[in-house]
């Protein structure tokens, strides 16, 4: 445990960040519509998008979107914190041989590659957000060092004035052997996203953490793309490329790096 300057001992700063758990190998269950068939789809819409031979998928979790890509024969590698996502990765047979090799952890705000290695990046299902607002600005400046002159990135983000529109206060779930109880609010003017984490194994003591997002508007997300040395080339509503609009599902962004 860390002490602060006065010598007493300081409890926040050893508490390990919320998507350490969130993160952990609980999430096959608690997140479990976010499998291998629904990313075949949503590369698919990446690819029609145009990606270069060699990606970055950026927060590649378990691999199911990098494996869509390795089978769509590009040069993927994969990045997350989640050693326990990563570790299930790599126990999966049908991932072993197309991903040996391909899988790193990393942050993603200290990328472990050269500069100008990949020519384009993904970085999908709401990952940038997670961090404080300085760290989204070095996650982006450090996805544009690694991206080649003119490569692509599509980011995917919670679209905010969706989520305030819509937001379900409290939702449960019973799966096999689980209890999950989610609940959600709004805090600093609407901008962060907050869900505290029941997930109670049958006959155990229930596993408790809090997600927190920042919601960034489309304006906000301009402003630091440009910053970092990205134009936007294309927003979209939904992985069937419709238009973005307050009603939409996500917020997608293609954003090319500048010459």
């Amino acid at each position: 445990m860390s002490t602060s300057p006065t010598g007493r001992s300081d409890p926040a700063a050893a508490a390990p960040p919320w998507y350490d758990q969130a993160f952990g190998p609980l999430y096959p269950d608690v997140y479990a519509h976010r499998d291998v068939l629904s990313a075949g789809r949503e590369v698919a819409f990446a690819l029609e998008l145009g990606l270069g031979l060699r990606v970055l998928d950026l927060c590649c979790g378990f691999g199911r979107h990098a494996i869509h890509l390795s089978r769509a024969g590009l040069e993927v590698i994969g990045v997350d914190r989640s050693f326990d996502l990563l570790r299930l990765a790599q126990e999966r047979v049908d991932f072993q041989s197309a991903l040996r090799g391909r899988l790193v952890r990393a942050d993603m705000s200290q990328l472990p590659f050269q500069d100008a290695c990949f020519d384009s990046a993904l970085n999908l299902f709401s990952s940038f957000g997670y961090l404080s607002e300085a760290e989204d600005r070095a996650t982006l400046l450090e996805l544009v060092r690694v991206l080649r002159p003119g490569g692509r990135a599509l980011l995917d983000l919670m679209n905010p004035k969706r989520v305030r529109q819509g937001l379900v206060p409290r939702s449960e779930r019973t799966g096999p052997g689980f209890f999950l109880l989610e609940q959600r609010r709004l805090e600093a003017g609407g901008k962060r996203v907050v869900k505290d984490v029941s997930f109670t194994p049958e006959g155990e003591a229930p596993q408790l953490w809090r997600e927190v997002v920042r919601l960034y508007e489309l304006d906000e997300c301009l402003a630091l793309l440009k910053s970092a040395g990205l134009e936007l080339e294309s927003a979209f509503g939904a992985f069937e490329h419709t238009p973005l609009t307050d009603d939409s599902p996500r917020m997608l962004l293609l954003a090319k790096r500048r010459a």
